[in-house]
Protein backbone atom coordinates (compact mmCIF):
# COMPACT_ATOMS: atom_id res chain seq x y z
CA UNK A 1 0.00 0.00 0.00
CA UNK A 2 1.40 3.40 -0.96
CA UNK A 3 2.26 5.92 1.71
CA UNK A 4 -0.04 8.85 2.15
CA UNK A 5 0.32 12.33 3.58
CA UNK A 6 -0.41 11.32 7.16
CA UNK A 7 1.51 8.03 7.35
CA UNK A 8 4.53 7.65 9.59
CA UNK A 9 5.39 8.90 13.09
CA UNK A 10 4.30 12.50 13.69
CA UNK A 11 3.10 12.86 10.12
CA UNK A 12 -0.58 12.79 11.06
CA UNK A 13 -0.10 15.83 13.30
CA UNK A 14 1.68 17.71 10.52
CA UNK A 15 -1.12 16.74 8.10
CA UNK A 16 -3.76 17.89 10.59
CA UNK A 17 -2.13 21.30 11.05
CA UNK A 18 -1.63 21.72 7.30
CA UNK A 19 -5.27 20.94 6.52
CA UNK A 20 -7.12 22.37 9.53
CA UNK A 21 -4.79 24.92 11.14
CA UNK A 22 -2.77 24.92 14.36
CA UNK A 23 -5.68 26.26 16.42
CA UNK A 24 -7.61 23.06 15.81
CA UNK A 25 -4.92 21.13 17.69
CA UNK A 26 -6.33 22.77 20.81
CA UNK A 27 -9.96 23.33 19.82
CA UNK A 28 -10.72 19.80 18.60
CA UNK A 29 -9.82 18.14 21.95
CA UNK A 30 -12.09 20.67 23.68
CA UNK A 31 -14.95 19.83 21.33
CA UNK A 32 -14.39 16.13 22.00
CA UNK A 33 -14.45 16.72 25.75
CA UNK A 34 -17.64 18.78 25.50
CA UNK A 35 -19.33 16.46 23.04
CA UNK A 36 -21.06 14.13 25.48
CA UNK A 37 -22.29 17.11 27.49
CA UNK A 38 -23.59 19.05 24.50
CA UNK A 39 -25.26 16.44 22.27
CA UNK A 40 -28.08 15.44 24.69
CA UNK A 41 -29.28 19.05 24.77
CA UNK A 42 -29.33 19.79 21.04
CA UNK A 43 -32.91 20.17 19.89
CA UNK A 44 -34.17 18.25 16.90
CA UNK A 45 -34.18 20.33 13.73
CA UNK A 46 -34.71 19.67 10.04
CA UNK A 47 -33.36 20.92 6.73
CA UNK A 48 -34.91 20.51 3.25
CA UNK A 49 -33.18 18.36 0.67
CA UNK A 50 -34.67 16.76 -2.45
CA UNK A 51 -38.31 17.32 -1.49
CA UNK A 52 -37.84 15.94 2.00
CA UNK A 53 -37.22 17.52 5.39
CA UNK A 54 -34.27 15.61 6.79
CA UNK A 55 -33.41 15.69 10.46
CA UNK A 56 -29.98 16.95 11.50
CA UNK A 57 -27.88 14.12 12.87
CA UNK A 58 -25.98 14.67 16.13
CA UNK A 59 -23.42 12.19 17.44
CA UNK A 60 -20.39 12.17 19.68
CA UNK A 61 -18.25 10.25 17.17
CA UNK A 62 -16.02 12.53 15.10
CA UNK A 63 -17.76 15.53 16.76
CA UNK A 64 -20.53 15.04 14.23
CA UNK A 65 -22.71 17.48 16.15
CA UNK A 66 -20.54 20.45 15.11
CA UNK A 67 -19.40 19.67 11.57
CA UNK A 68 -20.77 18.86 8.11
CA UNK A 69 -21.50 15.24 9.07
CA UNK A 70 -24.70 16.46 10.74
CA UNK A 71 -26.19 16.90 7.26
CA UNK A 72 -24.09 14.40 5.30
CA UNK A 73 -25.26 11.41 7.34
CA UNK A 74 -28.99 12.04 6.76
CA UNK A 75 -28.29 12.77 3.08
CA UNK A 76 -26.32 9.54 2.78
CA UNK A 77 -29.13 7.62 4.48
CA UNK A 78 -31.62 9.17 2.07
CA UNK A 79 -29.62 7.80 -0.86
CA UNK A 80 -29.48 4.38 0.84
CA UNK A 81 -33.25 4.40 1.39
CA UNK A 82 -33.86 5.21 -2.27
CA UNK A 83 -31.64 2.32 -3.30
CA UNK A 84 -33.96 0.03 -1.28
CA UNK A 85 -32.72 -3.56 -1.64
CA UNK A 86 -30.23 -2.84 -4.41
CA UNK A 87 -26.53 -3.63 -4.36
CA UNK A 88 -24.64 -0.74 -2.71
CA UNK A 89 -20.95 0.15 -2.55
CA UNK A 90 -19.69 2.88 -0.25
CA UNK A 91 -16.35 4.45 -1.22
CA UNK A 92 -14.73 5.66 2.00
CA UNK A 93 -15.75 4.10 5.31
CA UNK A 94 -18.11 6.63 6.89
CA UNK A 95 -21.65 5.34 7.41
CA UNK A 96 -20.47 2.23 9.23
CA UNK A 97 -19.27 4.41 12.10
CA UNK A 98 -22.91 5.44 12.62
CA UNK A 99 -24.44 1.97 12.47
CA UNK A 100 -25.28 1.87 8.76
CA UNK A 101 -23.92 -1.50 7.66
CA UNK A 102 -25.00 -4.26 5.35
CA UNK A 103 -23.46 -2.84 2.17
CA UNK A 104 -20.01 -3.24 0.62
CA UNK A 105 -17.36 -0.71 1.67
CA UNK A 106 -14.12 0.16 -0.11
CA UNK A 107 -11.55 2.27 1.71
CA UNK A 108 -7.94 2.60 0.60
CA UNK A 109 -6.43 3.02 4.06
CA UNK A 110 -8.88 2.26 6.87
CA UNK A 111 -8.70 -1.32 8.09
CA UNK A 112 -11.71 -2.99 9.66
CA UNK A 113 -13.60 -6.23 9.23
CA UNK A 114 -15.28 -6.47 5.86
CA UNK A 115 -13.67 -3.37 4.36
CA UNK A 116 -12.05 -3.76 0.95
CA UNK A 117 -8.64 -2.06 1.05
CA UNK A 118 -8.08 -0.85 -2.50
CA UNK A 119 -7.77 2.27 -4.61
CA UNK A 120 -11.09 2.81 -6.43
CA UNK A 121 -9.19 3.71 -9.62
CA UNK A 122 -7.43 0.32 -9.58
CA UNK A 123 -10.01 -2.01 -8.02
CA UNK A 124 -10.98 -4.93 -10.24
CA UNK A 125 -14.30 -6.69 -9.64
CA UNK A 126 -17.02 -8.34 -11.68
CA UNK A 127 -19.72 -7.08 -9.31
CA UNK A 128 -21.94 -4.18 -10.38
CA UNK A 129 -23.93 -1.86 -8.16
CA UNK A 130 -27.25 -0.05 -8.11
CA UNK A 131 -25.78 2.71 -5.94
CA UNK A 132 -22.21 3.81 -5.29
CA UNK A 133 -22.17 6.30 -2.42
CA UNK A 134 -19.31 8.38 -1.03
CA UNK A 135 -19.36 10.87 1.84
CA UNK A 136 -16.56 13.45 2.07
CA UNK A 137 -14.00 11.14 0.49
CA UNK A 138 -13.40 12.30 -3.07
CA UNK A 139 -11.71 15.50 -1.86
CA UNK A 140 -8.90 13.34 -0.41
CA UNK A 141 -8.24 11.46 -3.66
CA UNK A 142 -4.89 12.52 -5.06
CA UNK A 143 -4.66 15.21 -2.39
CA UNK A 144 -4.10 13.30 0.84
CA UNK A 145 -2.83 10.08 -0.68
CA UNK A 146 -0.16 9.30 -3.26
CA UNK A 147 -0.67 11.75 -6.16
CA UNK A 148 2.13 14.28 -6.59
CA UNK A 149 1.13 16.50 -9.51
CA UNK A 150 -2.35 17.67 -8.62
CA UNK A 151 -5.46 15.70 -7.84
CA UNK A 152 -7.96 16.76 -10.51
CA UNK A 153 -7.15 13.95 -12.97
CA UNK A 154 -7.30 11.28 -10.28
CA UNK A 155 -10.64 12.59 -8.97
CA UNK A 156 -12.10 12.40 -12.47
CA UNK A 157 -10.59 8.93 -12.88
CA UNK A 158 -12.27 7.85 -9.64
CA UNK A 159 -15.63 9.14 -10.89
CA UNK A 160 -15.15 7.25 -14.17
CA UNK A 161 -14.17 4.09 -12.28
CA UNK A 162 -17.28 4.32 -10.11
CA UNK A 163 -19.58 4.85 -13.09
CA UNK A 164 -18.07 1.81 -14.79
CA UNK A 165 -19.08 -0.29 -11.75
CA UNK A 166 -22.75 0.75 -11.92
CA UNK A 167 -25.52 -1.43 -13.25
CA UNK A 168 -27.62 0.06 -16.05
CA UNK A 169 -29.84 2.62 -14.35
CA UNK A 170 -27.49 2.80 -11.37
CA UNK A 171 -26.44 6.00 -9.60
CA UNK A 172 -23.16 7.37 -8.25
CA UNK A 173 -23.77 9.88 -5.45
CA UNK A 174 -21.23 11.75 -3.37
CA UNK A 175 -20.77 14.72 -1.07
CA UNK A 176 -17.62 16.85 -0.95
CA UNK A 177 -16.69 19.99 1.00
CA UNK A 178 -15.81 23.19 -0.79
CA UNK A 179 -12.59 24.99 0.09
CA UNK A 180 -10.62 21.92 1.17
CA UNK A 181 -8.98 20.75 -2.07
CA UNK A 182 -8.17 23.57 -4.54
CA UNK A 183 -8.06 21.17 -7.50
CA UNK A 184 -11.51 19.85 -6.67
CA UNK A 185 -12.81 23.40 -6.22
CA UNK A 186 -11.61 24.28 -9.71
CA UNK A 187 -13.37 21.26 -11.17
CA UNK A 188 -16.61 22.22 -9.45
CA UNK A 189 -16.31 25.88 -10.45
CA UNK A 190 -15.75 24.84 -14.08
CA UNK A 191 -18.72 22.44 -13.86
CA UNK A 192 -16.32 19.72 -14.99
CA UNK A 193 -17.38 16.87 -12.66
CA UNK A 194 -19.85 15.52 -15.22
CA UNK A 195 -22.75 15.15 -12.80
CA UNK A 196 -26.33 14.75 -14.00
CA UNK A 197 -27.71 16.52 -10.94
CA UNK A 198 -26.04 18.64 -8.29
CA UNK A 199 -26.88 20.63 -5.17
CA UNK A 200 -25.01 23.10 -3.00
CA UNK A 201 -25.50 23.41 0.75
CA UNK A 202 -24.27 26.50 2.59
CA UNK A 203 -23.68 26.71 6.32
CA UNK A 204 -25.28 29.79 7.86
CA UNK A 205 -24.85 28.89 11.49
CA UNK A 206 -23.17 26.23 13.67
CA UNK A 207 -26.01 23.81 12.85
CA UNK A 208 -27.90 25.67 10.14
CA UNK A 209 -27.55 24.48 6.53
CA UNK A 210 -29.57 25.44 3.48
CA UNK A 211 -29.65 24.51 -0.21
CA UNK A 212 -28.44 27.50 -2.23
CA UNK A 213 -27.59 28.36 -5.82
CA UNK A 214 -24.05 27.49 -6.96
CA UNK A 215 -22.98 31.16 -7.19
CA UNK A 216 -23.71 31.61 -3.49
CA UNK A 217 -21.67 28.57 -2.47
CA UNK A 218 -18.64 28.84 -4.77
CA UNK A 219 -15.63 30.42 -3.11
CA UNK A 220 -16.71 29.47 0.40
CA UNK A 221 -13.72 28.99 2.68
CA UNK A 222 -13.05 25.80 4.58
CA UNK A 223 -12.94 26.33 8.36
CA UNK A 224 -14.33 29.88 8.25
CA UNK A 225 -16.48 31.26 9.79
CA UNK A 226 -17.38 27.88 11.32
CA UNK A 227 -15.04 24.94 11.93
CA UNK A 228 -14.62 22.38 9.15
CA UNK A 229 -16.75 22.61 5.98
CA UNK A 230 -18.91 25.68 5.40
CA UNK A 231 -20.30 24.55 2.04
CA UNK A 232 -20.96 21.18 0.42
CA UNK A 233 -21.45 19.95 -3.12
CA UNK A 234 -23.71 16.92 -3.54
CA UNK A 235 -23.74 15.24 -6.94
CA UNK A 236 -25.47 12.38 -8.75
CA UNK A 237 -24.22 10.63 -11.87
CA UNK A 238 -26.46 8.27 -13.83
CA UNK A 239 -25.28 5.13 -15.62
Amino acid sequence: MADHLYSGPGAKVRWFVKRFGACELFLLPLRILCSRLVTPFLRARRFPFRDENLEYFYAHYNVTWCNERCVEIPIGRQFLARAKDGDVLEVGHVLGHYGDRGHAVLDKFETAEGIINADITEWDTEQRFDLILSISTFEHIGFDDDAEDGSDEKILAAIAACRALLKPGGVLAYTVPLGYNPDLDRLIEADAMGQDRGWFLLRRGPRDWAVVKRAEALGTEYGRPFPFANALFIAEHDK
